[in-house]
This record gives structure tokens, sequence and C-alpha cells, in this order.
């Protein structure tokens, strides 16, 4: 299990209802967290690193070809996952989570993209992200990718960081050198005053930036950015390299 400043960090939330659109026309039939990367589904990268990172349960959301997410993780032991149906209504990465509340519990917990890919250089980051959480301090922990160096990335950056870890929008800058990667340790109670419905999870970035909160650890490894069926090929050659150099 692994030990953070307080707690081990038992539960997740995993979000796998997008609709995939830009991963068209693969997704017309496939939902994307099931779309294989480097031999896997990377609904199953995600949610093997919690594992190895000591997570007892995920919470897994679903939408769209929802019962194929269901049937994909149906039986699966480590970590056991709990179905949060959004059948109805898809409600985004903030409110996603807000509907998952009673099944994450009221300790702080993962929150994970199911398309989040990086490869590793041998240490696993959710370990690193976990060791890193100082609840003190912190409302949220993101972990960040550096804008140069990923693959299949080509935005302007999201964050930038002080020495302290702390983070700030780009704001009206060109570029900012990190990327928000998909990760981050949340406290349940900062959804206590959200809408009801869907809403994005930077509503709460950006409360935690105005309270100085909001704190970033730096991905060790490259952040594989698969947002479309082009960028599946060179994300699959990072992969390989990367088991090549640590194998």
């Amino acid at each position: 299990m692994t030990e953070t400043g307080s707690r081990p960090i038992r539960r997740a939330m995993v979000l796998a209802a997008g609709l995939g659109q830009r991963m068209r026309p693969i997704t017309d039939s496939l939902p994307k967290p099931l779309v294989r990367i480097g031999g896997k589904a990377m609904l199953d990268h995600a949610l093997d690193r919690l594992a190895e990172a000591g997570v007892d349960e995920a919470i897994v959301n679903v939408h769209y070809l929802a019962g194929q997410i269901e049937d994909h993780v149906a039986g699966r032991e480590r970590p056991r996952v709990k179905i949060s149906d959004e059948r109805s209504l898809l409600l985004e990465t903030g409110g996603g989570v807000k509907k998952a509340l009673p099944l994450l519990g009221g300790e702080p917990f993962f929150h994970v993209n199911s398309d989040s890919l990086w490869s590793e250089n041998g240490h696993s980051n959710i370990v690193a992200i976990a060791e890193g959480w100082e609840p003190a301090r912190m409302d949220m922990l993101l972990l960040l990718a550096e804008r140069e160096g990923s693959i299949g990335f080509d935005g302007a950056g999201d964050f930038f960081r002080d020495q302290a870890g702390r983070l700030t929008r780009r704001g009206q800058a060109a570029n900012a050198p990190y990327v928000y990667a998909g990760v981050a340790i949340i406290k349940p109670g900062l959804f206590a005053d959200t809408p009801d419905g869907p809403f994005s999870l930077n509503l709460l970035f950006d409360r935690c930036i105005a309270a100085g909160t909001l704190f970033g650890a730096v991905l060790r490894g490259q952040w594989l950015h698969v947002g479309t069926p082009e960028a599946i090929a060179p994300a699959e050659a990072a992969f390989a390299a990367a088991q090549a150099l640590h194998a």
C-alpha cells in the first residue's frame, strides 16, 4: 500500500465515459479506453498502474458504448472495479466525480483519465505522486508532463510551476512548460460547493490556484498524447523503446 502524508490512497476515479470523437473511425464501434497501445487497452494501463501503487478499488464511469467497458472490467480483482453509470447524461471530468462521491468515500483519491499514457523509466509515477502528496498544504496534486519532448502533443502547455511545486495557469503567455498529464490526487471536500450536472475539473483547478493549494509533480518518463488514430504508431514506438531500454 502506498504511504502518503496521511493515509494510504486506496481508491481511484477512472474516467472512461468520453465519446472519443477525435479517434474516429476507430471509436465508431470501440470506446477509446479499449483502444490498445503497447499490446494492452489504455484502460488496463491505467488500472494496472493503480494496482501497482496499492489501490484497492477503482470507480470507472461509463457512458459511450458502456456495455463494452463493463464487460471488459468484469471480474477484475486488482483493483476491484465499481461502475458509475452515466448513460443518461455525460457529466464531464468534474461532474462525473461528484456523482461517484458516495463510492469514493471521504479520503483523498486518485483521479485518472483512462487515456492518460506514458512510458516509465523504471519508477512508478503513480507511486511517486502519492509519495509527494502533502495534505497539510495541498488540496490537489497534478501529474505534469514536460511540454517539450512529449509524444503527440502540439499544444501551448497548461501550467507554470514554482520551486515549491505550486502551479499557476499559462494565462496570456505564448506557452507554458508543463501539461496536465491526466492524473491527480484530490480531496473530496473540494466538490462540496460545485454545480449539479456536468462541469469540468478546471473549475477546481482555478479555485485551488486562487487558494494557493494546487501543486504539481513532474512525470519521470515520456508522456504519450494519443488523441487521434495517427498518434497510435508514435505511442507504440515510444512504448517499445522504453521496454527495450529497461529490459
